[in-house]
């Protein structure tokens, strides 16, 4: 009777504790909620690309396919839990949503946010919450160049390095404006980025005359009126950073109008354009991808395994920025979460996991990146412009004649804003940028 007894309670105990791993199983998880336009004119060329990126990067992860140093699976050892919300609705909608992910869905990680105006209006609520916080993409330097925030990261350069290229990749091919017109969006991205690169001609081009400048409602969608203006100023130079949907109507507008063939244009963030615009992509045009990104991505085994492997996932024909954006986003996780369990044998909490997030440096399938301003908080690569040229083979739009600039070229030192370094002429810059 003892022995049926003591056989009995054993199995007793053995359901009892695998019930208790499955119920528990969640702790084994690292759970991250992630903001990105799922809808709305931002989400067919930017949001649902990177959430692809992202969905590509954690399934390769959790499975272990990614290739070394980051073969191993999951993220300190624990597997990736992911959801997507929609980053449409504006700043007041995001601050919202990001408390019910930290309050009542209990995630470990925020990530996301495209848009230069959520990346403003989040952190202080990330600070307040004590949540970390890796912002993906958003350009406007003023995230850590206004602020200090320890919760809070930033995996993409911010839009500075966009708008320094372009002029110094107009110096580099001897091309010398003499009329420049422009047409931004008005909000933070569009005025950060116009003041950078009108800043940086004055420096490399002094005397060349603004001719018009533009700031459309950001999601507008009609831009006659601006592109009248800017065909009667005759410039021979148009700078723009308009992106998403209203970056695919001002090119198919203006290309109609024939904008595209009375001015060179610089594209300071446009490649993610190309697979939807196709054969309505004008040749000839400057692009910039924020980065080294898509068809600019360096010829490296992690770039070469991302690009090919996530073209034959999605049958589709290049990958793109904001792709790319969301793998290094992955990528960064995983190198700080990986090393502290490393070191520590344990998973760290999050005080514990950002004492390896600041300063640190990684490979990414866009090349090195590092968190190298905002008291290591703000990361910088290096950055690629490339021209727009139809491709018979491959049947697509795609970038040739790329330049390559170094990230300490066109990134300001630690502690000097962007645009500051800018009017200084560029102090501290080496001789071969």
């Amino acid at each position: 009777m003892e022995k049926k007894l003591y056989k009995m309670k054993k199995k007793i105990l053995i359901i009892l504790s695998l019930l208790f791993i499955h119920s528990s199983y969640g702790k084994d998880e690292i759970k991250i909620g992630i903001s990105t336009f799922l809808s709305g004119g931002a989400a067919s060329s930017f949001g649902i690309p990177l959430k692809q990126g992202l969905e590509f990067m954690f399934n390769a992860i959790n499975e272990g396919k990614v290739p070394a140093p980051y073969n191993t699976p999951g993220i300190g050892g624990k597997k990736v839990s992911f959801f997507f919300i929609d980053e449409a609705g504006g700043a007041t909608k995001q601050v919202s949503e990001f408390r019910n992910m930290v309050q009542r869905q209990k995630v470990d990680v925020v990530m996301g946010y495209i848009s230069s105006g959520d990346c403003l209006a989040i952190p202080a609520v990330a600070e307040e919450l004590k949540q970390l916080t890796i912002l993906i993409d958003c350009g406007t330097p003023r995230v850590f160049e206004e602020s200090s925030y320890k919760y809070v990261f930033r995996t993409g350069p911010h839009a500075a390095m966009d708008n320094i290229a372009g002029a110094l990749y107009l110096k580099r091919k001897g091309i010398t404006p003499k009329k420049i017109a422009a047409i931004n969006q008005n909000y933070a991205w569009g005025q950060d980025s116009w003041a950078d690169f009108k800043g940086s001609i004055d420096i490399f081009f002094p005397g060349t005359t603004i001719v018009s400048e533009q700031f459309p409602k950001f999601l507008s969608g009609q831009y006659g009126s601006e592109i009248s203006a800017m065909m009667v100023a005759k410039p021979d130079l148009i700078h723009s950073s308009m992106w998403g949907g209203d970056l695919e109507s001002f090119i198919i507008q203006g290309a109609t109008r024939g904008l595209f063939r009375n001015s060179k244009v610089f594209l300071s963030a446009g490649d993610h354009v190309l697979p939807s615009l196709g054969r309505n992509m004008p040749e000839g045009v400057i692009v910039g991808a924020r980065g080294p990104h898509g068809d600019l991505a360096p010829n490296t085994p992690l770039a070469n395994w991302f690009k090919e492997s996530l073209k034959k996932e999605l049958g589709i024909k290049m990958t793109t920025q904001p792709m790319h954006k969301g793998a290094m986003a992955a990528l960064f996780l995983k190198k700080a979460y990986d090393q502290a369990v490393t070191e520590s044998s344990i998973f760290p909490s999050t005080e514990e996991v950002i004492k390896y997030m600041e300063g640190l440096k990684w490979d990414t399938p866009s090349g090195p990146a590092s968190m190298a301003l905002g008291n290591g908080h703000q990361a910088i690569q290096d950055m690629a412009l490339g021209v727009t040229a139809w491709d018979k083979e491959e049947k697509r739009a795609k970038l040739i004649n790329i330049e390559y600039f170094k990230a300490e070229c066109v990134n300001p030192p630690e502690g000097i804003k962007a645009l500051d370094w800018i009017k200084s002429g560029f102090k501290g810059k080496g001789p071969d940028c």
